[in-house]
């Protein structure tokens, strides 16, 4: 099965935070009160972020966890008009499935819809592979919404 992997250029980002975390529910959920906490001192809404940051460290946590590596929660803020939020593990032979090839789970499955939700609140999302062995799973939000 191919995957496409998609790459988006952005200028220098005007503000940056970045973070190691440990690959368990504990550290998802630190991800989450983090960028919250982060996005609000920089005076951006965090709701949709958070939601989004809450579903990939999430699945960082759950489907790319490898004992004794951390995941590594990225936010940056290019121009004030775009926040890109970046979560790489190092489980990079174990890909997401691409946007537009998520599949809805069935009405009774306890899993599954995290990187439908990602989708719903991000105007654009994708997987970046590399360096060996990492992935990065990236969604972006456009500020001026």
């Amino acid at each position: 099965m191919t995957q496409e992997i998609t790459r988006t250029e952005h200028s220098a980002p005007t503000r940056q935070f970045t973070v190691l975390l440990s690959p368990t529910r504990r550290g998802a959920r630190f991800a989450r009160l983090l960028a919250a906490a982060q996005l609000g001192d920089w005076g951006l809404a965090t709701e949709p972020a958070a939601n989004t940051v809450a579903e990939l460290a999430a699945n960082a946590a759950v489907h790319g966890r490898v004992p004794g590596r951390d995941f590594r929660l990225g936010l940056a803020v290019h121009r004030d008009a775009l926040l890109r939020i970046e979560v790489t593990d190092t489980l990079g032979d174990r890909l997401s499935p691409v946007p537009g090839a998520v599949e809805m789970p069935a009405d009774d499955a306890e899993s599954g819809r995290g990187l439908l939700i990602v989708g719903a609140f991000a105007d654009r999302w994708g997987i970046e592979v590399g360096p060996a062995p990492r992935k990065t799973v990236w969604a972006e939000l456009d500020l001026g919404r």
